[in-house]
This record gives structure tokens, sequence and C-alpha cells, in this order.
């Protein structure tokens, strides 16, 4: 490898928007972030997925199992073949 041709990592600290404040290295001397771990819904357990337009209840009673009444199975009679025979 090329010497003197990659930027020098540095330690940085992290400065969130809710205060957290946290190190890591970059190659930027200063961050400032809107959104950290500490306070993004995801990670907080804080998020809520929501269902708006109804898209699982309606899979569920597109493809869910039809169950066919008992007592109309039985009494179904058998196609047979009708003959008028005069």
């Amino acid at each position: 490898m090329k010497d003197k041709i990659h930027p020098a990592l540095h330690e940085v600290k992290v400065h969130c928007a809710c205060g957290n404040e946290f190190f890591t290295r970059s190659t930027k001397k200063e961050m400032r972030v809107e959104i950290c771990s500490n306070c993004h819904p995801f990670f907080t357990g804080k998020q809520r997925l929501m269902d708006t337009e109804g898209r699982v209840e309606k899979f569920n009673k597109k493809y869910a199992k039809k169950e066919v009444p008992a007592a109309v199975v039985e009494t179904t009679p058998e196609a047979a073949p009708t003959t008028t025979e005069a």
C-alpha cells in the first residue's frame, strides 16, 4: 500500500440532539447527530407497527380455511342422473 494517501482517523465524541454522547473513530474532528441508538424508537422499543390499511386481517380473511358444517356435508344429495320417462 502507498504511504501517506489514507486519511487520519481521530477519536471523536459524537453529540446527539437528545443529549447522549459517545466516542467513535472518524476522519472528521467532531460529529453531531439528530438521532442515536439511545433515542431512536426502534432501539428503545417504543416503536409501534401499525397496520393502518388492515392488510393482515385482509390476508387472514382471504386465505383462512373455511370450515363446512358437518350437517351440510351429510345432507347434500348425490348428483344422480334423472330420467323422465313417460
